[in-house]
């Protein structure tokens, strides 16, 4: 059996927002007991999480995966174009880095200037934004030589 739920939340800056999530029920184990699986629709707590969660939790929904923080670094040292990114990022597939600078755009953290050139040319760059990242991505680089040991693909005395 499956039962649907909606719950109607208020969350600590007063902002309502509907949780949603679906439980499977299945009874008639031979011991008696009744097992309960509950199977969660992740994306909109994840999304009503971070609309009011702590400003590190939103920060996090932007710089927290593997590749964004890379991505800015690399960007701090001016334009780059996608091929030039794809390089320096070594291991990234295209899809990746593609998925990442758009999700950058939209933030507004990363600008895409296209150019009417035959072959087209997309360069990208940091906004107003993204350079506030910077000291975020200097504190992880700073952390990573302290705790985690050299760093070998930069110079170590090599600020952003």
């Amino acid at each position: 059996m499956v039962v649907d739920y909606r719950l109607l939340a208020k969350g600590s800056l007063g902002r309502e927002f509907m949780l949603s999530f679906r439980q499977l029920v299945s009874v008639g184990l031979p011991t008696g007991e009744a097992r309960v699986t509950v199977r969660l629709q992740t994306r909109d707590l994840v999304e009503s999480a971070i609309s009011v969660g702590c400003p590190v939790a939103r920060t996090a929904e932007i710089i927290g995966n593997k590749w964004t923080p890379l991505i800015v670094r690399d960007l701090a040292r001016g334009r780059r174009r996608f091929s030039e990114l794809e390089r320096s990022l070594s291991g990234i597939s295209p899809k990746t880095l593609s998925e990442r600078l758009k999700r950058l755009e939209e933030a507004g953290v990363v600008d895409r200037a296209c150019f009417a050139e035959v072959p087209p040319r997309v360069e990208y760059s940091l906004t107003a934004k993204g350079f506030d990242l910077l000291p975020v991505i200097e504190s992880m680089r700073a952390f990573g030589s302290r705790w985690l040991g050299p760093d070998p693909c930069c110079d170590p005395d090599e600020a952003l």
